[in-house]
């Protein structure tokens, strides 16, 4: 039998989410934007933006994933 959350929880989870994805945005560009200035160059931001783009999406997959299977 599948344990029910109460409805804060759930809240609090999604909630979680929404700062989640832009969150993991701009850590990957900060990083990408410090190694351009460590290493005077112009292009490691788009990648590690992209990677931090991924990372936020990775994340609200799983989270998706475990939800669906709470619930069946």
């Amino acid at each position: 039998m599948p344990r029910k959350r109460n409805f804060a929880a759930q809240v609090g989870e999604y909630t979680t989410l929404a700062f989640l994805l832009p969150a993991a945005t701009f850590i990957g560009y900060l990083i990408g934007y410090l190694l351009d200035k460590a290493f005077e160059t112009r292009f490691f931001h788009i990648p590690f933006l992209i990677l931090g783009i991924a990372a936020g999406f990775v994340e609200l997959i799983r989270q998706l994933m475990r939800d669906t299977r709470d619930d069946t």
